[in-house]
């Protein structure tokens, strides 16, 4: 049986945990605050966090857009479930285009398989998430010494290594940025736990401060000056489009949850679903929902053909999820009135968890920022091509 041929199989799969087991963990989740490791454990033992990963590195070898549809069932879960899934799912597809064979066998292939955790590190507190970064390292013989702040790491407390941008002391723009490979537990690392958010809850989060920190050179992945290719390049792209994917999942789980409450829901002898302005707010949720889908699977494919345009169809797509999730959640929440504003109730915490997708892997205004540039060359390009002709 072909992978694809396994595919409904493997999907079925997936939504009988989220409906079963993932409800449960959500409920464990919301009531102590904390994601269990058994969680974790519970995810790979189900091979749920290699499911993106080639065969060879132990992964299922799914491609991306099928990846993308099982995305959306697992988005349908709790905002910490998504998140580990998502993370977990990606970050090895940062570190292998510029992984050396010893650092594939050390660190790409176990993070796949579950034995080590790696925490995306970029996000600095003073400055953007690009070129502008000032984490800076100085190299002495075999070792580089780390000084500098991060902050929003997810993951951050309970990974075992962090992939972290720098830059060589004294250079600028993109030139000598470096992708570390960095030890949870190296020297002059300081980790303060901040995963006290709004929504995703669990999911630890840290700010992260370096004095010196000693770096092995050899856990340096590609050469100096090809740092923010490790984080842009490698990882950005599909990871848009996997957040963009998490918006139609979570939109999904707000309309699910508005139409069965609507139908339940009694007024003056009526259920909700009787109301006209009900039935148009869910009527423009399942268009809104499914233009959402069909934009983000295009960005899919777009990515796993490797078209040129893969970078400009992510930034759409998820430009558009996010605003069709703030729109779907916010009539959904109406829909319940005002118990939807109770903890009691699903609904609340879909609205608060969606709330962080706004800002997760860039916000609408970069998204839009992305957009126009790449509008702009394009239209450069097409200009020069027709004064050649």
């Amino acid at each position: 049986m072909t992978r694809e041929e396994r595919f409904p199989q493997l999907r079925e799969q997936v939504e009988r945990w989220v409906e079963g087991p993932g409800e449960r963990w959500a409920e464990r989740i919301e009531e102590t605050g904390e994601v269990p490791e058994e969680l974790w454990a519970e995810l790979n033992s189900l091979g749920f966090l290699r499911i993106a990963a080639p065969r060879e590195y132990g992964g299922a070898g799914l491609g991306f857009a099928r990846w993308m549809e099982l995305m959306e069932v697992f988005s349908r879960s709790h905002g910490s479930v998504r998140m580990i899934v998502h993370v977990v799912n990606g970050i090895w597809r940062s570190m292998d285009g510029h992984a050396s064979d010893e650092q594939r066998k050390r660190f790409v292939i176990p993070s796949v398989t579950g034995e080590i955790k790696i925490a995306f590190t970029l996000t600095e507190p003073g400055n953007g998430t690009g070129a502008d970064i000032t984490t800076s390292v100085v190299r002495e013989g075999d070792t580089y010494y780390l000084s500098g702040r991060k902050h929003l790491i997810t993951f951050g407390m309970r990974c075992d290594y962090y992939l972290l941008a720098a830059r060589v002391e004294g250079s600028s723009g993109h030139e000598g940025t470096v992708a570390l490979l960095v030890p949870r537990d190296a020297a002059g690392l300081t980790a303060e736990d901040t995963s006290n958010t709004m929504g995703v809850t669990g999911t630890d989060h840290a700010s992260l401060t370096f004095d010196r920190t000693p770096v092995p050179v050899d856990h340096r992945l590609g050469a100096e000056g090809q740092g923010l290719e490790v984080f842009l390049g490698g990882f950005l792209t599909p990871s848009r489009i996997s957040v963009a994917m998490s918006c139609v999942g979570l939109a999904q789980r707000a309309q699910s949850l508005a139409i069965d409450y609507a139908r339940s829901r009694v007024t003056f002898g009526k259920s909700l679903t009787q109301r006209q302005a009900i039935q148009f707010m869910l009527a423009e949720n399942a268009a809104d929902i499914e233009a959402a889908r069909q934009l983000v699977l295009h960005a899919a494919r777009r990515f796993e053909e490797g078209a040129d345009d893969a970078s400009l169809q992510s930034s759409m797509a998820k430009m558009h999820a996010v605003t069709m999730l703030t729109n779907v959640t916010d009539k959904a929440l109406q829909i319940h009135g005002g118990l939807g504003y109770w903890k009691s109730q699903k609904i609340e915490r879909v609205y608060r968890d969606a709330r962080a997708q706004r800002f997760e892997e860039g916000t609408n205004e970069v998204q839009k920022a992305v957009v126009f540039r790449e509008l702009l060359q394009r239209a450069a390009a097409d200009d020069t091509e027709g004064t050649a002709r």
